[in-house]
């Protein structure tokens, strides 16, 4: 399941780790958003040893928000090494999501 950030300090150790992150930032009010929600947790259960995902509330963190310069939701970054290496806006498959971390590099194939 993909984690829910609870604190600032949560999401900043975690992006500490050294793992790749896909953060999706959501809201609750957001119909794309809920679609997003059963992709992001099918990838962070078959990825579980490889990747990380964070679900970053927009109306409860609008710093982080304003951090990563989120205008539209959901949008969704893949970072490795606290560096983002791609964002996408808008309902995102799952096949384009894994399509993203190969042509990356983002996960072993």
């Amino acid at each position: 399941m993909a984690k829910i950030i609870q604190s600032t300090d949560e999401f900043n150790t975690i992006l500490a780790q050294d793992k790749t992150v896909l953060l999706d930032f959501y809201a609750d009010w957001c119909g794309p958003c809920q679609m997003q929600l059963p992709v992001v947790d099918q990838l962070s259960e078959k990825y579980a040893d490889q990747l990380e995902v964070l679900k970053i509330d927009v109306d409860k963190y609008p710093g982080l928000a304003q951090a990563y310069g989120v205008r539209s939701i959901p949008a969704l970054f893949l970072v490795r090494d606290q560096a983002i290496q791609d964002k996408m806006v808008g309902y995102q498959s799952a096949t384009v999501l894994e399509g993203k971390f190969k042509q990356l590099q983002l996960i072993a194939n």
